[in-house]
């Protein structure tokens, strides 16, 4: 007989000891274990958001459709304080999707949220999510989302919104795209799928990536490892020889670093919604992603 191993929960507080500090920073890295388990594709917007006296945890959007999600962490068991909080949060920051993430929850909490879909219409949807941690004997613990409550229509509402087309966002961002393409003859766009709000190319030389990204507020540059699970710090120090090349090149502008992960980024704050503005933003998006490209493909003393 095969030998098996007993599957333990583990205290989650050895993980992540503070939910600011530990969890919400691990979480914001690690969105594609909730999007798992939402049945959702989460992209990354920011965390800590301000809104009024509070803050909220983290922002992302569902891949190809721009909606705002909200998700809000606890490392302990639900109250009702966050609750409030979570709907001052819905409102402050336009968000369709609230997460709310806790060690635990109680019946009278999950009956709340219950009432929150059963009395809301769609976009809008409240999950409870309980986190914990499991491993098998010395295996390093994994995290486990076990969603407790959710739309009652949500997997269908998820597969509708695949099947049918695109979405107000999508086609925004293929008619963008599109755009820049026919403005600039050679971008270099190498996804087949306009709808994504990024657009990217690879500096073989330095194992990593470029990344032109379109949002509501603008777009921008940024830089990252080749592979999602890159992180931060394991590939800067191939970027950061060339910061100050590429500030200098770019006109004197200081780079924005490690913001979502990102080795270093410059945006251009314009609304893209306003369809006069597009030929400036694909003129500095091609312009910029030259810069970039032509500055980390040199040595880094000779610079740009």
């Amino acid at each position: 007989m095969t030998e098996l191993g007993e599957l333990v929960d583990v205290d989650i507080r050895c993980i992540w000891p503070k939910e600011a500090n530990d969890f919400t920073p691990w979480h914001a890295d690690n969105l594609e274990v909730l999007s798992k388990a939402l049945n959702v594709d989460l992209e990354f917007q920011d965390k800590e958001v301000g809104v009024g006296a509070y803050r909220a945890d983290i922002v992302a959007e569902v891949t190809g459709e721009g909606t705002r999600v909200l998700i809000e962490n606890q490392l302990e068991h639900a109250n009702l304080q966050h609750l409030g909080q979570a709907q001052v949060y819905l409102a402050g920051l336009d968000a369709k999707i609230v997460v709310w993430v806790a060690a635990g929850f109680n019946e009278e909490i999950l009956s709340a949220i219950r009432w929150l879909n059963e009395h809301t219409v769609d976009p809008f949807a409240f999950f409870a999510v309980r986190v914990r941690a499991v491993r098998i004997g010395d295996s390093l613990p994994a995290p486990i989302f076990d969603v407790l409550e959710r739309p009652n229509e949500w997997d269908r509402q998820v597969t509708k919104r695949t099947v049918s087309g695109l979405s107000e966002i999508g086609k925004f961002r293929r008619d963008f795209w599109e755009h820049y393409a026919r403005r600039q003859p050679d971008p270099g766009i190498m996804w087949p799928d306009l709808a994504l709000p990024t657009n990217s190319h690879d500096i073989e030389e330095l194992d990593l990536k470029i990344t032109q990204f379109l949002a509501q507020y603008g777009v921008g540059v940024y830089v990252t490892g080749k592979e999602l699970s890159d992180r931060f710090e394991e590939y800067f120090p191939r970027v950061e020889p060339y910061v100050s090349a590429l500030e200098a090149a770019l006109g004197g502008k200081k780079l924005r670093q490690n913001v979502n992960n990102h080795a270093c980024s410059t945006s251009l704050r314009i609304d893209s919604r306003d369809r006069a503005n597009w030929d400036e933003m694909s003129d500095w998006l091609d312009k910029t992603r030259q810069i970039y490209e032509r500055v980390l493909q040199s040595s880094p003393s000779s610079g740009a």
